[in-house]
């Protein structure tokens, strides 16, 4: 194995059978390469399983991708690993905004593509509306694409919204980039057209930040992390000011390591235990390792001394949830793998000095380094089982 640091430096292990650790792993570029299936996952993930192909191990499958439930990504996993995978250790992009409970019953605009009114619902929205329908309500609005335009206006209206939902990346950019600039100029569409910029404006939240992803194709492509780039970009432009976040989740966000990490808490309670500390495999610098780096210092820092807003917001969650039967890790190691978006080819130093980050997360050269560099996610479970001393 090629560790980017030396074994001595490694964290504490431990001789008991019961393991006190947990495993966050990502999927795109770890486990699959679209709907392929890589060399190493299948034996790697056999390596986790008691004789019964049952986990012996907490390990939660942590993506960005935020197109489909929970439980059709369990389903997925299922399939592929061969094992049984529950919805519940499952955490998309999305997952975290469970947490934002004070938006549930807020009127909101979402944005994105598959099944996101079920998405909504399951996350505990109850009053949405999505680009289709604001499109459907205000013809004049969408003009980009000639085959579909409207001349005339339905004469509808609808409740202005109260904050925006992105969940993902969009089917047609045009349309959503056009409404949801619309949405933010107008206060919700309350005012049409706005006599002035309305700033700041209505709450906007945020899932994936992921700038590429690694699908089947031999190059990396677009992810909603692209998408907000043009957003955030159109936005500047026409306004003059900057968009404003109410929270950004999944990775590389801290609050998705923390939803995370209290998945695991819940699924260790079988095995008697909880994860005194954290591994995070990924294929992607500037989300996975970042991420999971990100909340090792969080972890590391004194409470409230937070500064980034994704930790300021962490910091707030935490205050109203978190309770005496929850427990924060000591640590969160973060393994790199050269399955994905990651090439061994590429020199490090320069592609380390590419600005693939999103807006509001600004990392140190040190922020984006790997405590381990390892093949794929085979050699992943191996090194954490020689750190942890567990067979």
């Amino acid at each position: 194995m090629k560790f980017l640091r030396n074994l001595s430096r490694a964290l504490p292990g431990s001789d008991s059978k019961k393991p006190k650790f947990g495993i966050i792993c990502d999927i795109d570029g770890v486990i699959t390469r679209g709907r392929n299936v890589l060399p190493a996952a299948k034996a790697a993930f056999n390596k986790l399983c008691d004789e019964r192909k049952k986990l012996k191990v907490p390990i939660v499958f942590v993506t960005n991708a935020g197109n489909c439930l929970k439980s059709t990504k369990a389903g997925h996993l299922t399939n592929w690993l061969e094992l049984n995978v529950s919805e519940s250790q499952v955490v998309m992009s999305h997952s975290p905004l469970r947490l934002f409970n004070e938006f549930h019953n807020k009127r909101v605009l979402l944005s994105g593509q598959g099944p996101i009114s079920d998405i909504a619902l399951n996350l505990g929205f109850s009053n949405f509306v999505s680009i289709d329908e604001v499109r459907t309500t205000y013809p004049l609005l969408d003009v980009v694409d000639l085959e579909r335009r409207k001349f005339s206006q339905l004469g509808k209206s609808m409740k202005p919204i109260d904050a925006i939902v992105l969940l993902g990346e969009p089917v047609r950019w045009e349309t959503s980039l056009q409404l949801i600039v619309d949405g933010l100029l107008s206060k919700g569409y309350a005012e049409m057209p706005p006599s002035a910029v309305q700033y700041p404006h209505i709450p906007i939240l945020a899932c994936n930040m992921d700038l590429l992803w690694m699908a089947e194709a031999s190059m990396p492509r677009f992810g909603h992390g692209a998408f907000l780039t043009c957003l955030e970009a159109l936005y500047k432009k026409i306004s003059g000011m900057d968009i404003i976040y109410s929270a950004l989740v999944g990775k590389p966000s801290e609050i998705t390591y923390y939803y995370s990490n209290n998945i695991l808490i819940s699924l260790a309670a079988d095995l008697t235990t909880y994860p005194q500390r954290l591994y995070g495999i990924g294929d992607n610098i500037y989300t996975d390792v970042y991420g999971a780096n990100l909340y090792e210092k969080y972890l590391n820092e004194k409470p409230g001394a937070h500064s980034s807003p994704s930790a300021q917001v962490l910091d707030t969650i935490i205050k109203r949830e978190f309770t005496e039967t929850q427990k924060l890790p000591e640590s969160c190691c973060s393994i790199l793998v050269e399955t994905g978006v990651y090439s061994p080819k590429e020199d490090q130093k320069e592609h380390s000095n590419l600005d693939h980050n999103p807006r509001d997360f600004q990392p140190t050269h040190e922020d984006l380094k790997p405590k381990y560099i390892v093949k794929d996610v085979m050699e992943a479970v191996e090194l954490i089982f020689e750190l942890e001393k567990f067979h």
